[in-house]
């Protein structure tokens, strides 16, 4: 899927030049907790959220930092961090570097820059305009569209079958060589060796989402991993 797939069209925005209290309110009215920030002429220069509001003079919860501790980070820190408490223009207070995404960006690759950013939303732009904005909440609707629309198939045992070891046999967690798995009726059996508890909720989330799998019976035995001096020693066996 691309972010235009999934983006929401109807983008809110703020001016530069508007007021802290303007973009609050404007996220009170709309239930969001980010704005795009663009200028007279609607181009993007940067994103204002709620985080930026969260240390401000007028609900007394500016930082407040022992001045050896000011001393230390030097003049620079506390006087931006003073523009961010006492400011009155978005301008001032914004983040002005922006990352976004365009329509034809990989849902994969909007995820992963997420991830990685550590952000709530990504504006989506277009010639240099933003026409959408694709949000995690956007990203969860698109799961329940898909989950929704995803078709009831029938499959036969064997298919089944070859389906979960194709499955795991492309996990590099999966412990192939001591796996096995038996399909009966719409039933999968797991047989075979663990030796991290992890991987058996992991192996049995493998079989859950092939079609045709109505149950699921676990029978994997986990088997603890010594280190020894030369090698790894096994502890006995236990069930669980």
């Amino acid at each position: 899927m691309k972010a235009g797939e999934v983006m929401s069209p109807r983008v809110i925005t703020v001016a530069s030049d508007a007021t802290i209290a303007d973009a609050a309110r404007i996220m009170l009215e709309h239930g969001i907790s980010g704005l795009p920030v663009v200028d007279a002429a609607g181009t993007l220069v940067g994103i204002v959220t709620e985080g930026d509001f969260l240390r401000r003079a007028e609900t007394g919860t500016e930082r407040q930092r022992p001045k050896w501790l000011e001393f230390l980070l030097g003049p620079g820190r506390a006087a931006n961090e003073y523009v961010h408490s006492h400011a009155r223009k978005i301008a001032e207070v914004m983040t002005p570097v922006v990352i976004t995404a365009s329509e034809a960006t990989p849902l994969q690759d909007v995820v992963t820059t997420m991830e990685r950013r550590r952000i709530k939303r990504l504006p989506v732009m277009s010639e240099g305009k933003v026409v959408g904005i694709i949000s995690r909440a956007n990203l969860i609707q698109a799961l329940a569209r898909l989950a929704q629309e995803a078709p009831a198939t029938s499959t036969d045992d064997e298919t089944a079958r070859q389906q979960i070891l194709a499955e795991l046999n492309k996990q590099s967690w999966a412990p192939r060589n001591t796996l096995n798995v038996i399909v009966r009726g719409g039933v999968a059996e797991l047989w075979g060796v663990i030796s991290d508890e992890r991987e058996r909720e992991a192996i049995r989330v493998a079989a859950e989402k092939v079609p045709g799998i109505a149950q699921v019976v676990d029978h994997l035995v986990y088997v603890e991993l010594i280190p020894v001096r030369g090698g790894i020693a096994l502890a006995p066996l236990r069930t669980v």
